[in-house]
C-alpha cells in the first residue's frame, strides 16, 4: 500500500500462486458502525505563497546575514566553485569494472563513466547535497535530472572528513557505506543507475522533502514528473512556513507596528510542536500523503514513528540501532520529564550553541548547555566526573552525548552523530545491544564488565531503565501473550517513542487477525493506550484492537469514539490504516492470502472505497492467481482514482493472467498514458508483444523499458533475448551484460552472456 515502504515491484509478476480464500469486502460492513471518513484536508499552501530567503534581508538582518553564513545557508545549490567541494580535477574513480571521471566542461560539472564492454556515458550535477559541514562525517552528493523529470542522487558521494570517494552499497552489496576501490565492481554501489529522486514520489525510494527547500515532485499526468524547489539550500521559510503574504503585509505604506504580520512567530511554541519544526527533515517518517510544505500540519502528511512498524531502526532504549536521525531526542529523560526542544541547545539562525538562558557557547562541546539547567553538577566538577576538570573525559558530552557512527553506514565511512538520548553510560547494557559505550571511546583497553565495575564503583547504583526500556530489555522471556502485554504496554509512561516500540512488536509478533479471546489484561492496556496524547501511539493502538478484537462489540464501541472524538479523522485514519497495509502487504509477500486479505478487508472497513487498498488487494489476487478477483478489485480501485499507473500495469497482469491479452495491451497503454516513463508498463507491454511473437515491437518496448529505468535487469534480459530472436546478436549483447551486473545471480542471463559472446566475440 502507498504509504509504508513497500517497493512497487508486484508489477512485475510473472509467476502466481494458487490460493482459495475468500474474496474480501470491497467496502465497509454496515454493521461495523464506522462513521464515514473526513475527506483528505485542503491544502492551505501552495508554492506561490513562498517568498524566498532574500525576502527577509531588509527587515531581519542580523538573522539573515547568521542564517547565510549557516550550514543550512550553505546547505547545497547549483553546481559551482562556491558549493562544490569534491575534486573535480579529472582524476579517476576506479572500480574493478569502471572508471567515474568527475571534471569540470565548461559551465557544466559532469561525471564521465567509463565501464567495461559499455559506451561512455556522461551525468550532469543539476545541484550538490550538502558540504560536509557535519561534525562526526560530512558528505557532499550530487542529483542529476533523469528523462522522467525527477532529480536524482548519483552513486558517486564525497566524504569531506575522510577525503574520499565512496558509495552506498545497502541495497546490494550490504556492506553499507565504502571508500570507493578496485576491489569494487560499479553495480555494488546500490544508487547505480541513479534511482533515488528527491521529493516525495511513492513510485520511488526517495529522500523526502529534507534535501532542500519547498521541495514538490510529483507525476504530470502525460508526461512525466516534475520537480520544483525553490533552492538546495534550507531557508528561512523551511522553518517559518509561507512568507509572502507576511512580506505584503509589511510592506504596505500604511502598516504600523502592532498591524497583524501574517506569519505566527515560533518562539512560543510548546516543545513538540517546535520539535516538529525540525523533525521535518531530522527524523525518520512514513508518509500519509505527497505534496507537504512548510506551514501545512506535519502529521496530515507524515507519520513519525511509524518507521519502527516492521522495522527497528531505534534500540530497545531509543538510541540508533541502524540509521536514524535525531528523533531519538524523544527517548531522553529531559524531553521526557523536562521542556528540552532542538533550540534549547541550538541557535537556530546560525547553528551556532547556547544554552537555555540563550546566552552563546564556544562550540559543541561546552558544557554550559547541560549546566545551565543542571547547575549543581558544575560546582565540583570532578566530583561529579571523575576525570581532570577541563579533559575531555570530564565533559559532560563525551558522557552523556557521544558521536556515535551509524551502524548501518558500516565503518567505512566516518557518519558518527551525537547522541541525542542523553543517555547514562551502562558499558556492559550497551554492549548487549550492540552500541559503543560512551566510556569505551576513550578506554578500548577495558572490557565491558571492567568499565561497568569502575562506573558502579564511582557513581553507586545506576538509575534504572524506565520501565517501557526494562520491558522491551525482558520481552524474551515472554511465553504469551498476556506476558508479552505486560512487558511492552505500559500506558501509565508518557513515553511515546518507546510506547510505539512496544506496542509495534506485540502486534507484529503476538496479535493476529479476530482472536476470540486477547487476554483482558492486554486488551485493557491497548483500550488506554488509544487515549494515548501522542497520534502514532494511539492510532497503533486502535490497529492493534481492529486487527485482534474487531468484531467485539464493546472494542467496536471504543473504536468508533475514538474516531467521533478526533476533531479531524484524516490523520488518525491515516496511520491506522497504514498499520493494517503493513499487515496485509506482509502477509501477501509471506503467502498467507487469507491474514492479508483480512488485514485489507478491515482497512476498507475503516476507509471504503480507498483505491489504494483496493489496489493492494487485487495484487494480492494476482500473486494467488485469482485473476477475476484481481480484476475486480483493480477496476475498483481505477473507479475511484484512475490516474494510477502501477494499478493499470497491475490490472494488465490481470488481464494476461485470464488471458485476454489485448485488454492487457490496453491497460498497459493506459499506464503510459498517464506516465509515458512507467518502466514496469513498457516491460509488460514487450511481454505481451513477445509473447505473441511481435519481436520488433516487443524490442521497442523494452528499449523504453531500460530507458526509463537502466537498472531494471529483468527488462535488459527480455531485450537481449528478444534482441536474439531478431537475429541482432551484438545489439543483444551489452543488454545481456547488464542483465548479469543487475542479475548477477540469474542463471539464464549468466548464459545468455556466454552465448553471445561466443557468438559475437567479446
Amino acid at each position: 500500500m502507498a504509504g509504508k515502504r513497500v517497493a512497487p515491484a508486484g508489477a512485475l509478476l510473472v509467476l502466481v500462486l494458487a490460493c482459495g480464500q475468500e474474496e474480501p469486502a470491497t467496502g465497509a460492513d454496515d454493521s461495523f458502525g464506522f462513521p464515514a471518513p473526513d475527506p483528505r484536508p485542503v491544502p492551505m499552501v501552495s508554492s506561490a505563497d513562498f517568498a524566498g530567503a532574500e525576502a527577509c534581508a531588509d527587515c531581519h538582518r542580523e538573522q539573515y546575514d547568521l542564517w547565510a553564513r549557516s550550514t543550512h545557508g550553505t546547505a547545497g545549490g547549483p553546481a559551482n566553485d562556491e558549493t562544490v567541494i569534491a575534486p573535480f580535477r579529472s582524476e579517476p574513480i576506479r572500480f574493478a569494472d569502471a572508471e567515474v571521471i568527475p571534471r569540470i566542461r565548461g559551465a557544466d560539472y559532469v561525471f564521465v563513466v567509463r565501464q567495461d564492454g559499455f559506451e561512455e556515458e556522461t551525468y550532469r550535477v543539476d545541484g550538490v547535497i550538502g558540504r560536509a559541514h557535519m561534525l562526526g562525517g560530512g558528505t557532499q552528493g550530487f542529483i542529476t535530472r533523469h528523462v522522467d523529470g525527477t532529480e536524482r542522487f548519483l552513486p558517486w558521494d564525497w566524504s569531506g572528513t575522510s577525503r574520499t570517494w565512496f558509495c552506498n552499497t545497502g541495497s546490494r552489496a550490504d556492506r553499507g557505506w565504502e571508500p570507493i576501490t578496485r576491489e569494487m565492481r560499479l553495480a555494488d554501489c546500490g544508487d547505480w543507475p541513479p534511482l533515488r529522486p528527491i521529493g516525495t514520489i511513492d513510485r520511488f525510494a526517495n529522500c523526502q522533502e529534507c534535501h532542500g527547500s519547498q521541495i514538490l515532485t510529483g507525476l504530470e499526468v502525460g508526461s512525466g514528473f516534475e520537480t520544483r524547489y525553490t533552492t538546495l539550500e534550507i531557508n528561512c521559510e523551511s522553518c517559518h512556513g509561507p512568507g509572502r503574504a507576511h512580506v505584503e503585509a509589511t510592506s504596505m505604506p500604511s502598516y504600523q507596528r502592532g498591524d497583524p504580520v501574517e506569519m505566527s512567530s515560533l518562539a512560543y511554541l510548546d516543545k513538540d510542536a517546535s520539535l516538529g519544526l525540525c523533525f521535518q527533515c531530522h527524523a525518520l517518517k512514513d508518509v500519509l500523503a505527497n505534496g507537504y510544505l512548510p506551514g501545512e500540519s506535519l502529521e496530515a502528511y507524515y507519520a513519525l514513528k511509524y518507521p519502527v512498524l516492521g522495522d527497528r531502526p531505534y534500540t530497545i532504549d531509543g538510541r540508533v540501532r541502524s540509521f536514524a536521525y535525531q528523533a531519538t531526542h524523544l527517548g531522553s529523560a529531559c524531553y521526557l520529564d523536562g521542556p528540552m526542544d532542538c533550540v534549547s541547545c541550538h541557535e537556530p539562525h546560525g547553528q551556532g550553541y547556547w544554552d537555555t538562558d540563550r546566552r552563546p557557547l564556544a562550540d559543541p562541546f561546552d558544557d554550559g548547555q547541560c549546566t545551565s539547567c543542571h547547575a549543581s553538577k558544575a560546582i565540583e566538577v570532578e566530583a561529579h566526573t571523575f576525570h581532570p576538570a577541563g579533559s575531555d573525559g570530564s565533559k559532560c558530552v563525551s558522557c552523556h552525548m557521544p558521536y556515535l557512527q551509524h551502524p548501518e553506514v558500516g565503518d567505512g565511512v566516518p557518519f558518527s552523530r551525537s547522541d541525542h538520548t542523553i543517555a547514562i553510560p551502562r558499558p556492559v547494557f550497551d554492549a548487549d545491544i550492540g552500541l559503543e559505550s560512551a566510556c569505551l571511546k576513550c578506554h578500548q583497553d577495558q572490557a565491558p564488565l571492567q568499565l561497568e565495575r569502575q562506573v558502579r564503583a564511582w557513581w553507586g547504583e545506576l538509575k534504572p531503565h524506565r520501565p517501557t526500556v526494562g520491558g522491551m530489555a525482558n520481552e524474551f522471556r515472554a511465553r504469551n501473550v498476556a506476558e508479552a502485554g505486560a512487558a511492552l504496554l505500559h500506558p501509565d509512561e508518557s513515553d511515546p517513542l518507546l510506547q510505539f516500540q512496544g506496542m509495534s512488536r506485540l502486534l507484529t509478533a503476538y496479535l493476529g487477525p479476530d482472536v476470540e479471546a486477547l487476554p483482558a489484561d492486554v486488551e485493557a492496556r491497548l483500550l488506554r493506550l488509544t487515549t494515548d496524547s501522542d497520534l502514532d501511539v494511539r492510532s497503533l493502538a486502535a490497529a492493534s484492537l481492529h486487527w485482534s478484537r474487531g468484531d467485539d462489540p464493546a472494542v467496536r464501541e471504543r473504536l468508533i469514539a475514538l474516531i467521533e472524538n478526533e476533531p479531524a479523522d484524516w490523520p488518525l485514519r491515516s496511520r491506522w490504516l497504514l498499520a493494517l497495509g503493513f499487515l496485509g502487504d506482509r502477509a501477501r509477500d509471506e503467502g498467507d492470502f487469507a491474514t492479508s486479505a483480512s488485514a485489507y478487508e478491515k482497512a476498507l472497513e475503516l476507509r471504503p472505497g480507498d483505491p489504494h487498498v483496493l489496489h493492494a488487494v487485487g495484487q494480492m489476487h494476482n500473486r494467488a492467481g485469482q485473476f477475476t478477483r484481481a480484476i475486480e478489485a483493480i477496476r475498483s480501485s481505477l473507479e475511484a482514482d484512475r490516474n494510477q499507473p502501477l494499478a493499470w500495469v497491475n490490472l494488465g497482469i490481470a488481464l494476461a493472467g485470464s488471458g485476454d491479452a489485448v485488454g492487457a495491451r490496453q491497460a498497459y497503454q493506459e499506464a503510459l498514458v498517464l506516465n509515458p516513463y512507467e518502466s514496469l508498463a513498457h516491460f509488460n507491454l514487450g511481454n505481451a508483444f513477445q509473447e505473441a511473437g511481435r519481436y520488433t515491437e516487443a524490442a521497442e518496448a523494452y528499449t523504453r523499458a531500460v530507458e526509463a529505468e537502466p537498472g531494471l535487469g529483468r527488462a535488459h534480459f527480455e531485450l537481449g533475448r528478444t534482441y536474439i530472436r531478431l537475429e541482432r546478436y551484438e545489439e543483444a549483447l551489452p543488454h545481456a551484460r547488464r542483465a548479469v551486473e543487475f542479475m548477477p545471480d540469474h542463471a539464464n542471463s549468466r548464459q545468455m552472456l556466454a552465448d553471445l559472446e561466443r557468438a559475437v566475440g567479446g
